[in-house]
């Protein structure tokens, strides 16, 4: 699942559309207003449809192995802890993923890392949350499994804990002074942006060459 997020981050599709893949990332970034509603609307709803055309994609190519128990479509449900350490550990986990996404994104050293430091978190939390929380952090991601299962059971917990925790550690940055450049989590010279209206043409129009530096004529 790391090495998935980290592939989807650095694609040519991850780097035009910011990878957001999660819709307590898209409100966390509208939070801190660097996304237009109309487009967090819109990759809120991208999020889910995606998400369930994943999860009945891989029923199409397993069949009943992945409906039926003991994988039964991967529904996310609190372990045996029980559903407040669920929500607790939702919450806490979001939290870390998304402060840290935006403390290392802030840095012009280390903003290149952003992709594999949230790869590298999801590890971590996947050995070790999972068993607290089954490791959703994702709304749409539960939401999918959920739907075809017809189990609604504490799916309360996955919509709001992980928003809740994403917004924590929004505002734990903000109350660092910490920047927040672009929506984007990996932004190239090479891709438009919608959010913060960069335009590749445009910059390297706006920029003099070296070769016109040196011969003003």
């Amino acid at each position: 699942m790391g090495l998935t997020a980290i592939g989807l981050i650095y694609s040519p599709w991850g780097r035009r559309s910011g990878a957001h893949l999660n819709p307590a990332v898209t409100l966390a970034f509208l939070r801190l207003n660097k996304m237009h509603p109309l487009d967090a609307l819109g990759y809120i709803l991208a999020q889910f449809c995606g998400g369930l055309m994943g999860v009945f994609a891989v029923r199409l190519l397993l069949g009943a192995s992945f409906s039926s128990p003991p994988v039964a479509w991967v529904v996310t449900l609190p372990g045996s802890a029980g559903p407040l350490a669920a929500f607790v550990a939702e919450s806490v986990i979001s939290a870390g993923l998304m402060y840290t996404v935006l403390r290392v994104s802030a840095s012009r050293r280390s903003a290149a890392w952003t992709g594999v430091t949230a790869g590298a978190l999801i590890a971590l939390y996947v050995t070790f949350e999972a068993p607290i929380s089954g490791m959703s952090m994702n709304p749409a991601r539960s939401f999918a499994s959920a739907a075809p299962a017809g189990n609604w059971q504490q799916l309360w917990i996955y919509f709001v804990a992980p928003v809740l925790g994403m917004q924590a550690g929004a505002q734990l940055h903000l109350l660092r002074n910490g920047r927040t450049a672009c929506a984007k989590l990996m932004h190239t010279p090479l891709e438009r942006c919608i959010h913060c209206g960069f335009e590749p043409a445009v910059e390297r129009l706006a920029t003099p060459s070296a070769a016109s530096l040196q011969d003003p004529a």
